[in-house]
């Protein structure tokens, strides 16, 4: 297949492209993020940046790459406002961390009238062919992850199945693609995710309650309820910022992580029991293992790499473990409704 026949299948496969950017504090990564969204060999419909800091400096930046898009490929259909560049700029009035931002960010879309959202933070930059390589796989599939170089120009191991009834990723899931040249995955992540408009009509928008941690896991993970997403091996965004890790034997890596995180990994294990118990799939017991596994994984974390941090960070794994047992308690939770 030809270059240029690849390109008119991506605009057939993938019509209405939204990507929907979190950005925060981080201009210098997001102008490489930009500078490699204007070498893509196919226009996307529209780019929506959420900025979570709503600062000066980003909505410039915004508006001054708004202008060299739509010079580069012309502006697009008006919106409800009549604006009819290419970039959306979502400032918010707080930070609302990673979750908050994709909910904002894939809700601004959507009421644009996107039919498919690939979604990323700023600290990535796009591949050029990247929407050819992911329109392959769209009239078969609704919910698709494409394969990431790592900061060094090496492959990027994402752990694409989740073991629900104990709330973890499997640590062993095979790397290899199989026959089928892809991977049924049943979790998902807003590093590169690509998913469709029904989907997001039937499960809703990402839960902004998370704020950063487990909720692209779970966004994926109520996907899998109603189609079957898949992970395939086409490489479609690089990694820009190097994080510190532990190289563990040349197969896995445990990388560096904040206080912060590190709270929010253990507390919102409590919505994700939330969610498991609405869809019935809360096992108390296996839970339980998971959330020990997890805290274990999290310690050797903090001694193996972030060890300056060891007893600030022992303290948010206890806070994050205790306030997802409230959240397990709060009978007045509900979940994230559908949008049709």
């Amino acid at each position: 297949m030809g270059r240029m026949s690849e390109k008119q299948a991506a605009k057939k496969n993938i019509d209405k492209l939204a990507i929907v950017v979190v950005t925060y504090k981080r201009q210098e990564l997001l102008a490489t993020l930009f500078a490699s969204i204007e070498k893509l060999t196919v226009a996307p419909w529209r780019v929506v940046i959420v900025d979570n800091e709503h600062a000066d400096r980003t909505r410039d930046m915004v508006e001054a790459f708004g202008e060299r898009l739509d010079r580069q490929w012309g502006t697009t259909i008006a919106d409800a406002t009549g604006n009819e560049s290419r970039v959306v700029y979502a400032p918010q009035t707080d930070n609302l961390g990673g979750a908050g931002g994709f909910s904002a960010g894939v809700r601004t879309a959507y009421d644009l009238g996107a039919e498919w959202f690939w979604v990323m933070d700023d600290d990535v930059a796009v591949e050029p062919e990247g929407i050819e390589k992911l329109a392959k796989w769209t009239d078969r599939h609704d919910v698709i992850q494409g394969s990431r170089y790592d900061y060094d120009g090496g492959p990027f191991y994402w752990q694409y199945r989740f073991i629900v009834p104990l709330g973890i990723p499997n640590p062993i899931a095979p790397a290899a693609f199989g026959r089928a040249g892809y991977r049924v995955m049943n979790t998902l992540c807003f590093e590169g995710g690509l998913f469709r408009r029904r989907i997001v009509e039937r499960i809703g928008l990402p839960d902004p309650r998370f704020f950063i941690y487990w909720d692209d896991t779970m966004y994926g993970y109520l996907a899998s309820k109603v189609t079957n997403p898949i992970v395939v091996p086409d490489v479609v965004l690089r990694r820009t910022r190097e994080i510190g890790n532990w190289d563990i034997a040349g197969l896995r890596q445990l990388n560096s992580t904040s206080d912060v995180n590190r709270y929010h990994i253990m507390r919102n294990r409590g919505y994700m029991a939330r969610y498991f118990m609405t869809y019935g799939d809360f096992r108390p017991l296996l839970f339980g293992l998971g959330t020990i596994a997890t805290a274990a994984k999290e310690v050797i974390r903090l001694v193996m790499v972030d060890r300056e941090h060891v007893r600030t960070g022992l303290v948010q794994i206890a806070r994050g473990w205790w306030d997802s047992r409230k959240l397990m308690r709060d009978g007045d939770w509900r979940p994230m409704p559908p949008l049709r």
